[in-house]
């Protein structure tokens, strides 16, 4: 029996690696992509450095707090074209029929988007070699901030993935998984917050939300070093929440 759970694994995982290894290669064939890349590094690091020279703190925090708004456009731009132009070129049927079943299509297609996203954030490091050339950062915070960036891209990715493949319109996906991003985000800011707990009172609707749907409290977690089970648990569950949601819409294309 677990020969048998054992090899039935390794062959999803292979399906799985061959969609994932097509598709991030796909990726870095485009000039697109690397347009995509290019602007994200230059504005987050740019902002950084502003930072940086103003308040002279050897510290990532300011990137980290920059993250998820640049996430609100970034992200949505991995995933729009992930399944729409698949819809668009009336190829979806095509990908669909391959001898692998829906759920390992849809998680190679994703893993290859968080590995992008990976990939683009990679590109940061040179800042904390600097920090580590000039000074004495935590760099257990460094690195907790780095994992709740991932997780967080992770889940953008998840949605965009889901917005991607309900609509053959990549212009629609995009703004689909942006009202989401921006959901996501604004709920937990503490601005909204309190404008929506003084409206109502009695019903701490801005504090609930900021609670249980944001995901800045979890982010900010991480921000501060510290890697939660909770936290972690936030983030791959809805992430696999999404995808079982975007395999249920594809799955009936199939069907």
């Amino acid at each position: 029996m677990v020969d048998r759970l054992a090899a039935r694994w390794s062959e999803y995982a292979a399906g799985v690696r061959v969609i994932a290894g097509r598709e991030l290669k796909a990726y870095f064939d485009s000039p697109v992509a690397y347009a995509y890349a290019a602007v994200f590094l230059v504005v987050s690091c740019a902002a950084f450095m502003n930072d940086f020279f103003l308040r002279s703190v050897c510290e990532l925090t300011t990137y980290f707090d920059l993250l998820p708004y640049l996430l609100l456009a970034f992200g949505p731009s991995i995933t729009m074209g992930i399944w729409a132009q698949e819809h668009a070129h009336n190829t979806v049927e095509l990908v669909l029929t391959l001898p692998l079943t829906v759920g390992q299509v849809v998680l190679g297609k994703y893993l290859a988007a968080v590995a992008y996203y990976a990939l683009t954030l990679a590109g940061s490091l040179p800042l904390v070699v600097m920090l580590l050339r000039l000074g004495e950062p935590d760099v257990g915070q460094i690195a907790a901030g780095y994992v709740g960036a991932v997780l967080l891209g992770a889940l953008f990715v998840a949605f965009g993935t889901l917005a991607s493949a309900l609509t053959r319109d990549q212009v629609v996906a995009f703004v689909v998984a942006a009202l989401l991003g921006f959901v996501y985000v604004f709920s937990g800011h503490e601005r909204v917050v309190a404008v929506l707990d003084g409206v109502a009172p009695g019903w701490q609707l801005g504090t609930w939300l900021a609670t249980v749907v944001s995901v800045m409290p979890h982010y900010q977690a991480f921000e501060r070093g510290v890697i939660g089970m909770a936290d972690t648990a936030y983030f791959l569950s809805l992430s696999a929440f999404y995808l079982w949601l975007s395999r249920l819409a594809l799955q009936r294309i199939r069907c």
